[in-house]
């Protein structure tokens, strides 16, 4: 082996990689992206789980248990309402995981010496945070219960017997806790968005390598009518895998539309122009299709991390939960999972709409100032 040949190969490399500075700068932010994704978003823990509160009672006793609950680390007091309907109302619109239900005679069973039943609803579209968030719950209640039966016999001159508080839980939409249901939808939202993302961008870029895109340009065809020409083949595969996800996942996993197909097919159409110019603005900043692969990872893996595809979002430190919002998916995986799962309806997905609107126009516009840009 010859040395000296050997380092001049590495010298030409290493002048190479110094002049592609798009994927020098993103070998080196990579890593410290991955690490501090890695670092805050990846955790199994639950924590800061959002609780609504129906408490009949209204007693220093029922207070004392709601504030049990919210001083907990495990969760975070969402709201306290005046009715059953308005806790599955929370839930079902996923601004609550879980509900406490208080009967109007909590106190009075305590102070008699019987045993008070609490209800706790859990919305168990999540299994991984059911599990615990039921089991957290009980736990809590079960405390509590042991703490009054102890203050209350000791006033009646009795030794500890019989539980003071039963907390019994229920899961909704998904009492059996099956991961499929929770997974399927979301691998939906994640196919959608991640073969879109990198066939547009790919096909961008590719046009440039091979100059094809110079001989276009020159032709009559109007910036507006290339872009919209280039993407319809993209919508029509995206729109296909989104139905082909769709019926395998009934036929394999049987995971069923509990909702409106209709409305579904519509916000997937919505969140599918969202990932196309996602793809789009990817292929006017890389120059080859290496930086299309690296900058499309880049723009993927933060977005699979931080929608609660996986993770809980709840568990996150807030700077991290809130640069997940900036990502369509997580609305889209919370439609997704509500219109699938738990078969609601626009009436109490209208947030997750708008803010998938409003964050589909934002980029389609950046997309095409800088698409148009790239051309002139």
């Amino acid at each position: 082996m010859n040395l000296k040949r050997m380092f001049t190969i590495t010298k030409k490399e290493f002048i190479h990689i110094k002049r592609d500075k798009a994927s020098l700068a993103i070998a080196i932010m990579m890593p410290i992206m991955m690490l501090i994704l890695f670092g805050y978003a990846v955790t199994s823990d639950v924590k800061n789980v959002k609780l609504v509160v129906y408490d009949e009672d209204r007693t220093v006793e029922s207070r004392n248990l709601i504030e049990k609950y919210a001083n907990s680390n495990y969760f975070k007091l969402y709201n306290i309402v005046d009715s059953y309907d308005e806790i599955e109302k929370a839930i079902g619109a996923d601004e609550a995981k879980v509900g406490l239900i208080i009967p109007y005679d909590f106190a009075k069973s305590i102070r008699r010496g019987e045993t008070s039943q609490i209800q706790i609803l859990v919305d168990g579209s999540d299994p991984g945070i059911a599990r615990t968030a039921a089991a957290y719950s009980v736990m809590i209640a079960n405390n509590y219960s042991l703490k009054v039966k102890e203050v209350v016999l000791n006033k009646m001159g009795q030794k500890l017997g019989t539980t003071a508080i039963e907390a019994r839980t229920l899961v909704l939409y998904n009492p059996m806790l099956k991961s499929a249901l929770f997974n399927v939808p979301g691998i939906i939202g994640l196919i959608l968005q991640n073969i879109t993302v990198i066939l547009t961008a790919f096909a961008m870029v590719r046009e440039r390598e091979r100059g094809t895109i110079e001989q276009l340009i020159m032709t009559p065809v109007t910036s507006l009518e290339l872009i919209i020409g280039k993407l319809i083949p993209y919508v029509i595969i995206g729109f296909m895998d989104f139905m082909l996800v769709l019926i395998l996942g009934y036929l394999i996993f049987d995971v069923a539309v509990k909702g409106s197909l209709l409305l579904l097919i519509l916000f997937g159409t919505i969140f599918l122009i969202s990932a196309l110019a996602m793809g789009m603005l990817v292929s006017t900043i890389a120059k080859t299709q290496l930086q299309a692969m690296q900058a499309a990872f880049a723009l993927l893996l933060p977005s699979i991390l931080l929608s609660g595809f996986i993770f809980p979002r709840e568990s996150m430190p807030m700077i991290i939960y809130y640069i997940g919002n900036i990502f369509p998916i997580t609305y889209f995986l919370e439609i997704l999972r509500g219109i699938i799962l738990k078969g609601i309806g626009i009436d109490l997905l209208y947030k997750n709409m708008l803010y998938l609107l409003v964050l589909t126009g934002i980029i389609v516009y950046i997309t095409m100032h800088k698409f148009k840009k790239t051309l002139d």
